[in-house]
């Protein structure tokens, strides 16, 4: 058994890791980006700075910086601790050690707490979180989902995941959700449940390797085309 945690936490990744999680070509990249429970991410202000449009949603964001800030330093520990007794269910290649993966981390969610209060106030950061959007039917071109579905399958029911997707379904043309496993490392078991749902729903499905791998056999994304 790989990493457990008994919550969601706050964990941010580059547009450098998004661009390879979710196999997205920066010449070819749709007008409209949604990114579904964003968090910490820098993925939105880097974006943002070369021209392209995201908007991302997450509750924590009903937070001031200094709280988001907070409840990183607060989480942070358990995290690198637990990834620390589980060295061996990762990939130690372009990230060498939990100390560097840290650093990493915190390069990334740096730069969106330095960006949030902008962002908030220009709308590209809104409080709205899964299963329920603010948006219009297909408003998007695209909507990602990064290491929250599937991600804590022992803390989301099935019916929430199928309506999240559904949901995501809804307000974007296209859907992508990296990775297909578990926090512990294994394929999620509400994986296969939800795509039977979705393909008796008429809706198209696609699992696509990508050249990103940290969690061993962590190098799948779903992607998910609604019926037309």
């Amino acid at each position: 058994m790989g990493l457990k945690l008994d919550r969601v936490i706050p964990w941010g990744r580059s547009m450098q890791e998004y661009v390879r999680m979710f196999d997205l070509t920066l010449d070819r990249l749709p007008q409209a980006i949604l990114d579904c429970g964003g968090g910490p991410a820098s993925f939105n202000v880097e974006m943002t700075r070369k021209g392209y449009k995201v908007v991302s949603c997450d509750p924590i964001y009903q937070f001031s910086a200094d709280e988001i800030a907070q409840r990183i330093e607060d989480t942070y520990q358990t995290l690198i601790k637990g990834v620390e007794a589980n060295a061996d269910s990762y990939v130690w290649q372009e990230i060498l050690s939990p100390e560097q993966l840290g650093q990493v981390r915190m390069a990334a969610m740096q730069q969106f707490l330095a960006d949030f209060p902008l962002g908030l106030q220009e709308g590209r950061y809104l409080t709205e979180g899964l299963p329920v959007l603010p948006f219009n039917k297909n408003q998007f071109d695209l909507a990602l989902c990064s290491h929250f579905l599937f991600t804590y399958s022992d803390r989301l029911s099935e019916e929430f995941h199928l309506a999240s997707i559904l949901e995501m379904s809804r307000v974007a043309r296209e859907v992508r959700i990296f990775p297909i496993l578990n926090i512990s490392g294994e394929v999620s078991p509400l994986l296969q449940p939800a795509i039977d749902k979705l393909e008796m729903r008429g809706y198209k499905l696609e699992i696509r390797q990508v050249a990103y791998e940290f969690q061993k056999g962590g190098n799948q994304m779903l992607r998910v085309f609604p019926p037309v």
